[in-house]
């Protein structure tokens, strides 16, 4: 059946196929509700069918069977009849998904191409290994319109992928409204200019970029997320990764090392080391923007970055050094660590746990924190020894924005090579860990960095199809072992899977290679050749 991810177990039954007509129904009960409208409106679009309401046990029916796991599901089509059982409302959409594949590509389509439709027999059972499967979409570096944002969660939960992380802030711009901050998109949002390529190649597009969200639209993203079975987790950074916001407030940052008074929003891609000064009154500051983010996001995780923060400017700063001195901290790491403690605490009383890149572990880590392994997994598995929730996400395994071969055609060629088949072989949890500790491996993200990605087709070239080879890493019971993963089973269901992405709109990169309007000639990426993935 072609199905990716791959479910725990499905069976082909051939001769008990239901065809569906203008008389199908399809039947929920009031807990299922949300998975039942969302799988209408995506059939009713795509077939012409209305696929009214009806009666237990006939047509399509979903079912509520609290002994499931919430995410788990099982199907079983026979003629007259299909249904959808499942531990919850997520499992309802999830098992939606599946009943959507097995109706085959067209039925991702947003108008009907044929009038005959059939489910195919099947016994189908599933759950997913990990509860944390995510993608990081950067909207900082270039913003992403909000139109193109929920394509994008259309395209996770197809894929069964459970995580929106919204990375809204960085030293290129400030992407989310805070109403008692107005200059933070009032100014923070816009750059003059952004470098084309890498640096080294002195090439830029002097057309203003910019924009943001209103807090409308982020409620919006969020609730249209949720429909889909999506968590929408917002990442503010702090205490680096901040130029945008000194530009908009210039007291933020350290202003008797450096003049702040004319700071612009950063035009170059890498790390500013403009920073925040560590006052209290700018965690006062952050507080009341973590306020309104806290009213927009429902989401038990805050992401607060944490990472890449350079000390350059505490180490110079007089202010900075009796801070450290009041606070009685020995080092600029221990100020750095005092910063994310002050939040995790901040955030827990308001029940909400802080979530930072592995750099939080520098200078000691609060206790509810939890962290996203970036660097390899060198700080995960630390973490995880330690008692701390983790997801993994290592930059040389799952960063998409990096090439996905070595050829002269790769737009911006960027970072490792990794290949369907280097993603697919992944393996989120270290063998180092022992069972307990491997417990603390909540799940797996892929990270989109935006830096050479202008638009949503950019996007959809890099992030596809690796993404439907990372959402079955995350998703299905695959052997812990890589070697031992069957890649050339998975290749010839995406073979058939390219029909769903051309169905959906997403311009993949082809096998072959790019097409001519997916190149950036003459465009200077920054490849790493001939490194190892780093442990």
């Amino acid at each position: 059946m072609d199905l990716i991810p791959a479910p725990v177990s499905s069976v082909r039954l051939p001769d008990q196929d239901f065809p569906l007509d203008r008389t199908t129904t399809l039947t929920a009960p009031p807990e299922l509700a949300g998975a039942e409208r969302w799988l209408r409106s995506s059939l009713t679009a795509a077939t012409g069918l209305p696929l009214a309401p009806g009666r237990p046990g006939e047509g399509v029916e979903l079912v509520h069977d609290g002994t499931l796991a919430a995410e788990a599901y099982r199907i079983s089509v026979r003629p007259g009849h299909a249904v959808l059982t499942a531990g919850g409302p997520a499992g309802a959409l999830w098992g939606a998904q599946t009943l959507r594949r097995l109706l085959g590509p067209d039925a991702y389509r947003r108008a009907p191409l044929r009038s005959e439709w059939v489910l195919p027999g099947v016994d189908v059972e599933d759950a997913p290994r990990f509860g944390w499967r995510g993608a990081l979409l950067d909207v900082a570096r270039h913003f992403l319109p909000k139109s193109d944002v929920l394509r994008f969660i259309d395209q996770l939960s197809a894929h069964k992928l459970n995580v929106l992380h919204l990375h809204l802030t960085d030293d290129q711009g400030w992407r989310v409204e805070i109403k008692r901050y107005p200059l933070l998109t009032g100014k923070g949002a816009w750059r003059e200019r952004s470098m084309v390529g890498y640096r080294a190649g002195q090439r830029r597009d002097d057309r203003p970029h910019g924009g943001f969200y209103t807090q409308a639209d982020l409620r919006e993203i969020v609730a249209y997320a949720a429909e889909r079975g999506v968590t929408v987790v917002p990442e503010i950074e702090l205490p680096g990764h901040t130029q945008a916001v000194v530009a908009a407030y210039p007291e933020l940052g350290n202003t008797d090392v450096v003049d702040t008074s004319d700071l612009g929003v950063w035009t170059d891609w890498g790390v500013s080391h403009n920073v925040l000064n560590p006052s209290e009154a700018t965690l006062r500051f952050f507080e009341g923007v973590l306020e309104e983010v806290l009213e927009l996001f429902p989401s038990e995780f805050i992401h607060l970055g944490g990472d890449e923060c350079p000390k350059e400017q505490w180490k110079d700063s007089a202010a900075a050094q009796t801070r450290m001195r009041e606070l009685g901290l020995s080092n600029e790491d221990e100020l750095q660590s005092h910063i994310i403690r002050h939040f995790d605490r901040w955030l827990a009383e308001r029940g909400r746990r802080l979530i930072g890149w592995d750099e939080i572990l520098e200078g000691g880590l609060a206790p509810g924190a939890a962290v996203s392994s970036w660097r390899g997994y060198a700080g995960g598995i630390a973490a995880a020894q330690a008692g701390h929730d983790v997801v993994m996400c290592p930059e040389q395994h799952v960063y998409l924005d990096h090439r996905q071969a070595p050829g002269e055609d790769e737009p911006i060629p960027v970072g490792f090579v990794r290949t369907l088949e280097d993603v697919y072989r992944f393996e989120p949890v270290p063998p180092q860990l022992d069972e307990t500790a491997a417990r603390r491996v909540i799940g797996t993200q892929a990270n989109v960095w935006s830096e050479f990605m202008h638009s949503a087709r950019d996007i959809d070239y890099r992030v596809f199809p690796r993404l439907a080879a990372f959402a079955e890493v995350a998703w299905s019971a695959l052997p812990t072992d890589p070697a031992a993963r069957d890649f050339a089973g998975f290749e010839r269901r995406m073979a058939a899977h390219l029909e769903v992405l051309d169905a959906l709109g997403v311009e993949y990169r082809p096998a072959a290679g790019p097409h001519p309007w997916q190149t950036w000639p003459g465009v200077l990426g920054r490849p790493i050749e001939g490194l190892p993935p780093v442990v």
